[in-house]
């Protein structure tokens, strides 16, 4: 008899588990399914989409250069590797959406009422920092590196080299504009206090022009515009901390009730 129960207790342990593997999958396969969809309605733009990208370049590029392609495959894999990274940064809403919906199931109430607008806000300062780098940081670094070429040298860059250039840069932005996200779940989780990290501003200020130094070319130009918006936002993240700090517990200490639904319900 004993047995028996042990049993059975093991395959209602087993049987959740089961379950949330399966609706983890199903999550996976929608958000792959997204990117192949977009995929499919834009690969045929792909070189569209990389005249777009290597504009800020070549409008700063001496008259009569050009871009070029040193591998042979590079005029055709090149544009549809960036048409694939442009519909993994497109479908980035509906990626956080599946995260969001097979994680909430095991929030509290309080902890979804908070989580959900610092997603939101973390896709928009993600955004919001890739633009950013195209539109003010590209045409500044590439009017000085352009500008600054040894006489004789012809500035012509290679398209694959120049796009895993670009794509580090939109990374490293992106990545930098989260630093206000950073700072509240830093004070929201109670791993430091806001008073903590304001006390520490000036290792900030210096570990700001650090990063800016690491991610960037070595150009005062870019490191400048990539460290100073990351201790701005340093200190509009500290400034929203305030709203999340000590935040009540609305519902008693313990594990939270994890709902379990079927997956295919969602289709």
């Amino acid at each position: 008899m004993t047995d028996r129960k042990s049993r059975l207790a093991d395959e209602d342990v087993e049987q959740p588990f089961i379950s949330h593997l399966v609706e983890l999958r199903q999550r996976i396969l929608r958000a792959l399914a997204m990117v192949l969809v977009l995929f499919l309605g834009l690969a045929f733009y792909s070189n569209e989409i990389y005249s777009f990208l290597a504009g800020p370049l070549l409008k700063h590029m001496p008259e009569g250069s050009q871009m070029v392609a040193i591998d042979v495959a590079s005029p055709f894999l090149t544009p549809f590797k960036l048409t694939l990274m442009v519909c993994v940064f497109l479908s980035i809403p509906f990626i956080l959406y599946q995260a969001w919906a097979f994680v909430a199931p095991g929030l509290y109430r309080h902890e979804r009422r908070m989580v959900l607008p610092l997603l939101v806000a973390s896709t928009l300062l993600f955004y919001g920092g890739v633009a950013f780098a195209y539109y003010v940081v590209f045409p500044l670094m590439f009017g000085f590196l352009t500008a600054t070429a040894p006489a004789g040298v012809a500035v012509m860059t290679d398209i694959a080299k120049y796009l895993d250039f670009v794509l580090t840069l939109f990374l490293a932005f992106g990545i930098a504009f989260e630093v206000p996200i950073a700072t509240i779940l830093l004070v929201w989780s109670g791993i430091v206090s806001r008073q903590t990290i304001g006390d520490n501003r000036p290792y900030v200020i210096v570990g700001a022009f650090v990063v800016g130094a690491v991610l960037t070319p070595p150009d005062v130009v870019s490191q400048t515009l990539l460290s100073v918006p990351i201790w701005l936002l340093f200190e509009l993240g500290l400034f929203f901390s305030r709203f999340f700090e000590g935040a009540p517990e609305n519902e008693p200490a313990g594990t939270p009730v994890i709902e379990h639904r079927d997956p295919s319900s969602d289709r």
